[in-house]
């Protein structure tokens, strides 16, 4: 027992030691609270593993709750790709719900607020507001309409709601502690005027409540028992608290707020407003361009479910931030690829060579592996001819004894075929080598059991079929930004620091199986890295995406 309990995160110690004293479990609920005004990043992972990671360890229900109290900058759009990557790592929610379903409550929580003299409105702007809230080592100064009669408060704040004063001119403020340490505690604002289109409530509403109204009072609403956050509303807590105050009955759930350390990874950046810049930018060709930090960028680059997980898992809860390196979320991603990816030869930078011996029309389906990883993977067979396409990185008509590829006067053996001996080369004008002449050994065939075929070469190349090459766009991708943290320079925009070398796209070949490709699935393009299919791709031109090379020679600690 007390093994296991060391091995406990500090949220999950809470919960267990709220179990201890007495919380029932069948009351123990969760969610994730998005705010659908931009795509989910790297950091947003944790989030959701951390509370459908409860979910399922206590088989308590997890809500997804859209936070969607700002009109000027949430969209349907968000909404959907929140859901369909929540759906994508593989979790379930119990209900989906938005802090919009509960407008009216909250409109009459806080009319009760005035009645009971704990709020009130004002009539300055929010400079002025700011101004006069100081900072934390300097007592604010109260509003001139602190003390405004709650009659003159409650008709103000009734002409709010139906749209009779112009945006900025007033607000709701909390009425709590303008000498409070904690600048959250200075009157914060509870409503301000927007006349905007929501997206759910559509022109209904001209007034909006502020994120730290609207989201204890939905955790409460909703009867969340453990409202878990990131380490930047530890501060906001005491609001947290003081607002459920005013609404809390003993007789339902208190939700508690906790916090826990955000992530953050190296050559990433996860803050929506500097992702927002980049897509308007067009820095990036959408949200979920390949170079995003975004779930839906990290999906389209070939990404898997599993391997986020692991990675966060490794990563663990905290309650201090650091930075993570960028390495260990590629090597959690090229540990699950080498396992399910199905091996396939293709070339990106393709030099034909012909085997002048070979049969000039002759051709022949060679049995290969799928996956040595998986022994229920099969095999299957891949054409090989005359002419071939190979690396032109694998060839050089001079090298020395550690070059174990194909070189003038050298053997090799082309994958799950034949040993082959380079024999001359044409070039161009420039001296570019355009065609490699070679031989092959008929009896050296792959997997024949003759004598030659068991002859040890040193070097194995992959090859494709020039005959039956699918012609192929190869987009290879590295990391967005040239530093690791390119928003951590204060005196300097993270856009300096934007990767002109994050990608390169290459027009290569591959084995004609790939025709039947499928969006999203992974592969091996054998000794050059992972890839997945993108959906640009049409059925003339297949486009591939470089998730990430083979190795790296990393190893986590």
């Amino acid at each position: 027992m007390e093994e296991e309990k060391k091995s406990l995160n500090f949220i999950e110690q809470i919960i267990e030691d709220d179990l201890a004293n007495g919380f029932s479990r069948d009351k123990l609920r969760f969610r994730f609270p998005p705010e659908p005004n931009g795509y989910l990043h790297i950091g947003h992972t944790k989030a959701i593993c951390i509370n459908f990671g409860l979910g399922e360890k206590y088989g308590a229900p997890v809500n997804l709750r859209f936070d969607d109290t700002n009109p000027e900058k949430e969209e349907q759009e968000f909404v959907d790709s929140i859901k369909a990557d929540i759906d994508w790592l593989g979790f379930k929610y119990d209900k989906e719900l938005y802090a919009s379903d509960y407008f009216e409550t909250l409109y009459e929580w806080a009319v009760q607020m005035i009645k009971d003299g704990k709020a009130y409105v004002d009539e300055q702007s929010s400079e002025e507001i700011t101004a006069q809230r100081k900072n934390p080592f300097e007592d604010g100064i109260d509003s001139p309409f602190r003390n405004r009669p709650v009659e003159e408060s409650l008709e103000l704040f009734e002409k709010m709601k139906n749209g009779e004063f112009e945006e900025g001119s007033m607000s709701l403020r909390a009425k709590i502690d303008m000498k409070s340490p904690n600048m959250n505690m200075r009157d914060p604002v509870m409503y301000r005027i927007l006349k905007r289109p929501h997206h759910r409530t559509g022109e209904k509403w001209k007034i909006y409540p502020m994120y730290d109204w609207a989201h204890g009072e939905s955790d409460y609403i909703e009867q969340i028992s453990h409202s878990l956050c990131s380490l930047e509303f530890e501060n906001h807590r005491p609001l947290y608290d003081w607002y459920l105050d005013q609404v809390y009955d003993e007789n339902l759930v208190r939700n508690k707020q906790r916090e826990f350390a955000r992530m953050n990874v190296s050559y990433m950046i996860t803050s929506k407003r500097k992702l927002q810049r980049l897509v308007a930018e067009k820095v990036v060709t959408g949200w979920d361009d390949p170079r995003m930090p975004t779930i839906s960028g990290m999906r389209r680059l070939g990404f898997t479910p599993k391997a986020i997980k692991n990675f966060i898992e490794r990563v663990g809860v905290a309650k201090r931030e650091n930075l993570i390196d960028i390495q260990l979320l590629e090597f959690f991603v090229r540990e699950d690829l080498n396992k399910i990816s199905t091996r396939v030869m293709a070339v990106v930078d393709p030099v034909k060579l012909v085997i002048e011996n070979y049969p000039q029309d002759a051709e022949e389906w060679l049995e290969t592996e799928n996956n040595p990883e998986d022994e229920n993977a099969g095999t299957r067979e891949i054409p090989f001819s005359r002419e071939l396409y190979i690396e032109r990185e694998d060839f050089k008509e001079e090298a020395g004894n550690k070059f174990f590829r194909l070189k003038l006067g050298g053997e090799v053996r082309l994958k799950s075929a034949y040993i082959i001996k380079a024999e001359r080369v044409d070039k161009d004008e420039n001296g570019e080598i355009t065609t490699i002449y070679a031989t092959y050994d008929p009896k050296s065939k792959s997997g024949s059991g003759t004598e030659e075929s068991l002859r040890k070469v040193k070097g194995t190349l992959h090859w494709v079929s020039a005959k039956h090459a699918l012609p192929v766009e190869v987009r290879i991708y590295d990391r967005l930004f040239t530093t690791p943290q390119p928003d951590a320079e204060k005196e300097a925009d993270f856009m300096d620091f934007i990767n002109p070398e994050s990608l390169k796209t290459v027009q290569g070949f591959a084995e004609p199986s790939l025709q039947n490709a499928e969006i999203g699935q992974p592969y091996q393009f054998q000794r050059i890295g992972y890839f997945t299919k993108d959906r640009d791709s049409t059925p003339e031109k297949l486009v591939f995406n470089r998730t990430v090379t083979l190795k790296d020679g990393y190893k986590p600690e």
